[in-house]
């Protein structure tokens, strides 16, 4: 029934510990032998999530950035893309100019900061990117910028999703990854539009669609797939939408939803 899998990367796909086991690879390997598409939707750039998908050889287009880019694995071809207006871009970094926040860019496939301090060094840690510093940050600001995130704490990021979503308005998604992570995106960059557009073009229709995630950022793709799946490690307000809740990243949740509903065991 199922011809495409979209499974999320951080904390769900991978251990805490920033690995895929074993039985989750092999579960994949039987289901792409099944003939179903398995892919990534992941809010990481193509290069970081690319490294991951070369782990379990997979060799489709995968979905990063949140959903602002599909990208061929073999070819490197761009299938769909979509940039923060120029307009919301100069409002995004003027405010965070005004706060002193630290932002980061997504231009051209590569990550770039301002300075190096320790909020960079965790997330090229965890992330296994490298980074480039701007001569000229606000000049790059300019570019068409696939995302741009903001780090910070928790809370302060949910106060400020809140201010500049009224000053932002539709112009973009806001969405968070992680729970210090502020993600500005273009509006049809979200893993539901991107989703739905891999779906059509792999010619499958949107319920044939397995989606599993673990964070609000993945709620279009759960709502879009005809069979959400929140992680067991997932938030509660999106294990409320899914249509399944599988087990936790560290207990093979995503091989226990391969088995169940792909292989059927």
């Amino acid at each position: 029934m199922y011809k495409l899998l979209a499974i999320d990367l951080d904390d769900t796909l991978l251990t805490d510990d920033l690995h895929i086991t074993e039985g989750t690879k092999e579960a994949i390997e039987k289901a792409i032998l099944q003939g179903v598409t398995v892919t990534f939707a992941t809010g990481r750039s193509f290069p970081s999530a690319s490294k991951i998908a070369e782990q379990i050889g997979l060799n489709v287009p995968i979905i990063t950035y949140q959903g602002s880019l599909i990208k061929n694995l073999l070819d490197g071809e761009v299938l769909y893309e979509r940039s923060v207006p120029a307009a919301a871009a100069d409002l995004i970094y003027d405010y965070c100019e005004a706060r002193n926040l630290h932002l980061q860019l997504y231009f051209d496939d590569k990550l770039y900061v301002k300075e190096y301090n320790e909020k960079v060094k965790d997330y090229v840690r965890l992330t296994n990117l490298p980074y480039f510093i701007a001569d000229n940050f606000r000049e790059l600001a300019k570019q068409p910028q696939t995302k741009m995130l903001i780090i910070d704490d928790p809370a302060l990021l949910d106060q400020m999703a809140v201010e500049l979503q009224v000053i932002l308005q539709d112009q973009v998604h806001i969405t968070k990854s992680k729970a210090h992570y502020l993600e500005f995106l273009h509006k049809e960059g979200n893993k539901g539009s991107a989703v739905t557009f891999l779906a059509n073009h792999i010619g499958c229709e949107i319920d044939q669609v397995i989606a599993i995630g673990d964070s609000w950022n993945d709620r279009e793709m759960l709502e879009a797939a005809g069979l959400g799946v929140a992680m067991g490690n997932a938030l509660d307000e999106l294990k409320a939408i899914a249509g399944y809740v599988t087990s936790s990243n560290n207990e093979e949740g995503v091989k226990h939803v391969i088995d169940k509903f792909i292989l059927q065991k």
